[in-house]
């Protein structure tokens, strides 16, 4: 699951790096289907984000069971995701960044409606980094 994703992280980077404070997650979410999980949901802030573009923003990631690819989970669980968030957090912009070699992320990206801010070498591979406004009510 972390192909894309620069590879495993140990146990101690990741026990730092927990959140102190739940404002720096706005959401978490488990995808479930049929009563098992196969996916995850997440919007964080971007406070040390590697591009000046994406920092204080909303930072969407999804990890997603094999199994589940290539049957609308992740779009369709993303898109709910960011709908939340319009509805708790109004005018938010979100930022997805990407490999440019992940071609399933790079459709969803522009099926959610993220547009290209910039790409970038990181990790060994080129990068893609996107954003998402909400809609906003016409009046």
């Amino acid at each position: 699951m972390h192909t894309y994703l620069g590879g495993p992280r140990p146990r101690e980077e990741l026990e730092r790096e927990m959140p102190g404070a739940p404002e720096r997650w706005p959401g978490s979410f488990a995808v479930d289907l049929d009563g098992a999980m196969i996916g995850q949901i997440l919007l964080r802030r971007a406070t040390g984000h590697h591009r000046p573009a994406a920092v204080g923003k909303a930072d969407l990631g999804y990890l997603f069971l094999p199994r589940a690819w290539g049957f609308g989970y992740a779009g369709e669980a993303c898109a709910a995701a960011l709908g939340w968030l319009a509805g708790v957090l109004p005018g938010e912009p979100v930022v997805l960044t990407t490999q440019t070699a992940n071609v399933g992320s790079m459709r969803l990206a522009a099926k959610l409606g993220f547009t290209e801010v910039e790409r970038f070498e990181a990790w060994g591979a080129e990068q893609w980094l996107g954003m998402w406004f909400p809609a906003t009510p016409s009046g």
